[in-house]
């Protein structure tokens, strides 16, 4: 897939997975610190110290000020061997510089976590803009009930936690997306997780996600 520049402004679906589809989340810790993360690297001021980041409380809690982003995230989920992003670029190389403190960041954690080294991610991210609000929610369903999609969980109504549609539905407290846009187009959250379940339902048995994303 070809790497393009993102635009400021524009909303794209940002992914990666595990080098040889190896598992980036082996505990529920994993999962928070990547949720930290998030939260942590988005922002216009540099990141001074890892060190600090890896030492705070895993639990992720809402920001106590605000900070100048570079990227809304619109939605999110975290699978055993992969992610999935839906970001909107709101500072110029935003997207581009956000995951590559996420990258780096994660990386390192992982690594001193688990007594390894070496790359953890196979490559570079892959991104796909997003052209038209159909898209958009389209797309959102996919990102927010992945880890359904994927064969992960059996049940058709569970929200998992490490995902956008528990922020949505007020199932979680990570407090990471933007969800002004999404909700814009629903009467209410019950509407919004209606209609990811239905077209969740019809990807997985159809694979029609597949036409949007690079296998994983």
């Amino acid at each position: 897939m070809t790497r393009i520049k993102p635009e400021t402004g524009e909303y794209y679906h940002v992914f990666n997975r595990g080098v040889e589809k190896r598992k980036i989340f082996l505990t529920e810790s994993d999962y928070e610190r990547f949720l930290v993360y998030l939260k942590e690297f988005d922002g216009v001021d540099p990141i001074y110290s890892l060190y600090r980041l890896n030492n705070l409380p895993v639990e992720v809690k809402p920001l106590q000020k605000k900070k100048k982003k570079i990227v809304e995230i619109i939605t999110y989920c975290l699978n055993p061997n992969h992610f999935h992003l839906i970001l909107k670029q709101i500072a110029p190389n935003g997207i581009s510089e956000f995951m590559k403190r996420l990258g780096v960041g994660y990386t390192g954690f992982f690594n001193y976590r688990n007594k390894r080294s070496g790359v953890l991610f196979q490559g570079s991210y892959k991104s796909v803009r997003i052209r038209s609000t159909a898209h958009l929610l389209y797309l959102s369903a996919y990102v927010s009930d992945n880890y359904f999609i994927h064969g992960y969980s059996k049940k058709s109504g569970e929200v998992w936690k490490y995902s956008g549609l528990a922020e949505y539905m007020g199932k979680s407290r990570a407090a990471l997306c933007s969800k002004k846009f999404i909700k814009e187009h629903f009467k209410n959250s019950r509407e919004y997780y209606k209609y990811v379940k239905e077209n969740s339902l019809y990807m997985r048995d159809k694979k029609e996600f597949e036409k949007y994303i690079i296998e994983l």
